[in-house]
């Protein structure tokens, strides 16, 4: 039994699982494009892609929540986007992931906090990328709001995963 009080998957099912969890979070990610949230601000989107994240995270592992994410971007990138856009994205997720797993190592830290530092990390990744490649770092100026609302949607990314981790026991 794991940590999850479920017996482990076995290396088969694992490979199908994670397979079956970069699809819904493609799937997630695509649809959260036709979803104008925050038109006036460039860059902002709720981060539906992440519940899957964070499921991964809490239901299989760090390596696991990183490959699907991984895996998720580069795809997603190539299919819905732009190449560029994966190097933004996999700065975010190398410090959402980060975050994400040494808060939840931490007793004090619940689902949703968990969340919350995955929100705002990797937003920072994000920026912290455009500031290296644009070659300015003027553009940190927009991290304040970029950390506010990383904070919102990572509280609702973690409530919704919390929600579904729940009702799957």
């Amino acid at each position: 039994m794991n940590q999850t009080g479920k017996k482990p998957l076995s290396k088969n099912k694992k490979i199908a699982y994670r397979g079956m969890l970069t699809a819904l979070a493609m799937v997630l990610s695509y649809l959260e494009s036709f979803i104008p949230l925050f038109a006036a601000v460039p860059g902002i989107k709720i981060g539906l892609a992440n519940i899957v994240t964070i499921y991964a995270l809490y239901r299989l592992s760090a390596v696991d929540a990183a490959v699907i994410g991984v895996i998720r971007i580069v795809l997603s990138a190539l299919l819905f986007g732009n190449p560029v856009m994966i190097i933004y994205s996999l700065a975010g997720l190398a410090l959402s992931i980060t975050a994400m797993f040494l808060c939840k190592a931490l007793p004090f830290f619940g689902m949703m906090g968990v969340s919350i530092a995955g929100g705002v990390f990797h937003n920072m990744g994000q920026l912290l990328a455009a500031a290296f490649i644009v070659g300015n770092m003027s553009i940190l100026y927009y991290l304040g709001i970029l950390l506010a609302v990383g904070a919102v949607a990572g509280a609702v990314i973690g409530v919704i995963a919390g929600v579904i981790i729940i009702n799957e026991n």
